[in-house]
């Protein structure tokens, strides 16, 4: 390979800058309504899990969202002290946590979905939008690599 061929980053990379980058910019919006992205991340996830009839556990949001669960643990047990969640040990297994969002949870996380909505217009704008048939393809092969596991199998 010759030294002066173009470099071209490898879709790792890519995935990683976009990532970071949009993380950045959700916390940036979500900022003046005193929320992070991780926390937003928790309380948007929960408002649509009762939605569809879930009363999730810590370790079905972390799996859930993506987040390590002792890191949603953490999140929990702070938006606990805010107010914005309920923690309650499941009844039927001592060492699950059931999280419900609580009415000032609900109050929060509202007005952060429609920002975060808007953000993501503007994100995906060069798409065509959300509705945008390459904004689908996107979200198809992110799920797809997303789903793919981690280790080979034996």
């Amino acid at each position: 390979m010759s030294s002066d061929a173009p470099h071209r980053p490898t879709p790792g990379y890519l995935v990683w800058r976009l990532s970071t980058k949009w993380r950045v910019a959700v916390d940036r919006a979500l900022a003046p309504l005193g929320l992070t992205h991780a926390q937003y991340a928790v309380l948007s996830s929960l408002y649509g899990m009762r939605h569809a009839g879930l009363h999730p556990s810590q370790r079905e949001l972390a799996d859930h969202t993506g987040l390590e669960a002792l890191y949603v643990s953490k999140l929990a047990r702070a938006l606990e002290a805010d107010g914005l969640v309920e923690r309650v040990r499941d009844p039927q297994d001592s060492r699950a946590v059931r999280l419900t969002l609580t009415e000032s949870g609900d109050e929060a996380v509202r007005p952060a979905m429609a920002t975060v909505q808007v953000l993501m217009d503007r994100l995906l704008a060069p798409l065509g939008g959300r509705d945008d048939f390459r904004t689908a393809a996107l979200v198809r092969d992110l799920t797809a690599l997303l789903d793919a596991p981690l280790d080979p199998p034996h």
